[in-house]
């Protein structure tokens, strides 16, 4: 199991890539229901409302995603995270080393994106699509589209449909789909399919990634990194107030 550090009210996994990557492969292999997203100042601000949900879903783990998580974790424990586990790069590494054949849904992203990114993947070694469906045309039929990932039988789930709405979907649909591994993958088919570049592997290693795509998305982005990350450090620190005083 992997330690755990409460970030915010969040409980987070303190691990790396190899060793959360084995964990999962050996949940696979014993067919137990598993959910994963992964927490950068974004998610823990705007699926504030899941909070409780999140923390008492049994078999949910969150992954630490960005220089916040870090700065948050040194502020209350004058240490930081192993790894940044970012789902852009843990997510393809994870398929990559698939220690055997899995069969991988994919829902989210535009109808062209994830058709690239169902062929991509598909050449991965243990990798077997076994379906795939865009996230815009799904909320009028939402049950119809449980009905079919359940009957594709996947093992994999990875779900892109960006915060709070994948982590909603997950949470309410996990139970569909027992002995599945659900991720929440954010903006991963568009990176994986070529339609948003990403930052420099030397700017990654710096966990500098949020300034390339602020570069990149000022008007998107701009309130993200201001505001929102503001909030995401008063929320921390009064969480931890809170808890000191009770």
């Amino acid at each position: 199991m992997p330690q755990r550090r409460d970030i915010a009210g969040y409980s987070i996994c303190n691990t790396t890539s190899p060793v959360f990557t084995r964990f999962l492969n050996k949940r696979l292999r014993q067919k137990k229901t598993t959910s994963v997203i992964f927490a950068n100042a974004n998610l823990i601000t705007r699926c504030a409302h899941l909070r409780e949900t999140i923390r008492q879903t049994p078999d949910l783990y969150v992954l630490n995603d960005g220089i916040a998580l870090d700065a948050a974790c040194w502020m209350k424990f004058r240490s930081t995270f192993r790894e940044n586990m970012n789902g852009t790069d843990f997510t393809p590494a994870f398929l990559r080393n698939l220690d055997h054949p899995a069969r991988v849904f994919l829902i989210g992203g535009t109808a062209e994106v994830v058709k690239k990114v169902a062929h991509k993947i598909d050449r991965e070694p243990h990798v077997r699509v076994a379906g795939y469906v865009d996230g815009y045309t799904i909320w009028d039929r939402q049950e119809e589209v449980a009905a079919r990932i359940a009957e594709a039988k996947p093992d994999v789930i990875l779900v892109a449909f960006g915060n709070p709405l994948q982590e909603e979907w997950m949470l309410a649909h996990r139970d569909r789909f027992p002995g599945c591994l659900m991720i929440g993958v954010g903006a991963l088919f568009n990176f994986i399919a070529g339609e948003k570049p990403r930052a420099p592997a030397l700017v990654r290693r710096l966990k500098l990634e949020w300034a390339h795509r602020l570069a990149l998305e000022p008007r998107r982005l701009l309130g993200r990194y201001t505001v929102g990350m503001a909030r995401f450090f008063t929320m921390a620190l009064l969480h931890d107030r809170e808890r000191s005083a009770s």
